[in-house]
């Protein structure tokens, strides 16, 4: 292109004939964010307010304007701050480097919209196709030099120049960089539409999962299987957990650590991070010396106890399996299911339930922490089936929660099959293959 000069910079790999290698800075206008005081800031918009948009807002390639909202007053904001359409927002300081460089593209004006500390604008001018410097902002060419070049101890930090300095491939004419952008839009609207389908799969199966249990403890699930076997509805009884469990206790509380010892000389125990819902994270664990397992038999689990969570996430619970019979527990609940009264997975699945959740979520105790107790999760409700429905229902539940864990799977394969295939698309364009 005229009036552009190819600059002496060390070119990242060999160009079409035509192209050049540029700086970004010749295609952009620089603005910081600037901070406002404490006192002129607030959460609820106000006559005559501007919108601040901060970090939390910058999403890859776009603006989230609903969340994370702070607004000031209009007269404390400049005119370069007003966000504008196809300007591209950096974040440019942050303790992510995950999110080092984010930028986001503004898809319009802005009358009341601006941008604040951290963040930095880069504003495309008429030198190059403005789409197309704003694809390139979301390519890896530009993610990963910017990631190479942050730095700081705590929180990594970009320097202007890392942005105006970085090597920039400029296709020879105007026509040719919009006909890119053209091939990369139409490409991309394909993938958004496949991507769009398996975000929804993804996002909705808490709540299919949700709908499930409660089906399940409701006694909606299993209505066909009582009619088929003859058993009246009216069959559950009203219970408590303590009711259904020949004990509820804790593991070790007090100061767990003097037991600790190397893996070849202990035996493993459980912690929060070992338990999952419905099942057991088989990593990470600590081991309980002699002295250990000799004073502290109590808390030793056994197969088809129930483990619960306590803290942090309290209310989470799975099954020891016979892989893990002999185990310690640390600072988390182990229920010992009466097995003629109920099924350890009836109970754990029941706990997991957001009915279960609910329950504990307004008996848990403590401060910075939230606690839950043996007292609180033995008091808790339970409607109890007959044993054999209650093995129905588990085996209904194992069935399609693990249908729908399997489509989420595959729903998030195509998710991160197409998050690289955008990233391919764009490493072609700006190398000029497409």
């Amino acid at each position: 292109m005229k009036g552009i000069e190819e600059k002496q910079i060390e070119a990242p790999y060999e160009l079409p004939e035509g192209w050049k290698w540029c700086r970004l800075g010749d295609f952009i206008n620089i603005f910081r964010g600037v901070s406002y005081k404490k006192n002129d800031a607030h959460n609820e918009k106000q006559e005559n307010d501007c919108l601040i948009i901060r970090g939390g807002n910058i999403d890859e390639g776009c603006i989230n304007l609903n969340s994370d909202n702070v607004f000031v007053n209009k007269s404390l904001v400049s005119e370069n701050q007003i966000i504008k359409k196809n300007d591209v927002i950096i974040v440019t300081s942050t303790g992510s480097i995950k999110v080092i460089g984010r930028a986001g593209v503004s898809a319009s004006d802005y009358e009341d919209v601006a941008f604040g500390a951290f963040l930095t604008l880069a504003r495309p001018n008429e030198k190059a196709n403005k789409s197309f410097v704003n694809q390139y902002f979301q390519s890896s060419l530009y993610r990963e030099r910017i990631r190479q070049l942050a730095s700081g101890v705590n929180i990594n930090n970009i320097r202007i120049e890392y942005i105006t300095e970085s090597p920039f491939p400029l296709p020879p004419t105007l026509d040719e960089q919009q006909r890119i952008v053209n091939r990369i839009e139409s490409m991309f609207v394909k993938l958004d539409e496949a991507k769009e389908k398996a975000q929804n799969v993804v996002d909705g199966f808490e709540t299919r999962k949700a709908a499930i249990l409660h089906k399940a403890f409701t006694g909606e699930l299993t209505a066909k299987w009582r009619k088929e076997n003859g058993v009246c509805d009216d069959s559950w009884e009203e219970k408590t957990v303590g009711d259904c469990c020949v004990e509820v206790k804790v593991g070790i509380v007090i100061k767990p650590t003097r037991y600790y010892t190397e893996a070849e000389k202990g035996i493993p125990a459980f912690r929060s991070a070992n338990v999952r819902e419905n099942h057991i994270d088989d990593f990470d664990w600590v081991y309980i010396n002699d002295e250990g397992m000799k004073n502290e038999q109590r808390s030793i689990v056994h197969t088809n106890d129930v483990l619960v969570v306590r803290s942090g996430a309290p209310g989470t619970a799975c099954v020891v399996t016979d892989q893990f019979d002999g185990y310690n527990a640390i600072d988390i609940l182990i229920a010992v299911p009466t097995q003629d009264i109920i099924n350890s997975y009836f109970l754990c699945y029941y706990t997991n339930s957001p009915m279960g959740k609910n329950i504990v979520a307004e008996k848990k105790r403590g401060l910075g922490l939230t606690h839950f107790n043996v007292k609180g999760y033995s008091a808790t409700p339970i409607k109890v089936p007959t044993l054999p429905e209650q093995q129905e229902i588990v085996r209904i539940l194992e069935t399609v929660l693990e249908k729908e864990s399997r489509a989420k799977e595959a729903s998030q394969t195509v998710l991160d099959q197409i998050a690289l295939l955008k990233k391919s698309i764009l490493a072609r364009a700006f190398r000029g293959e497409l």
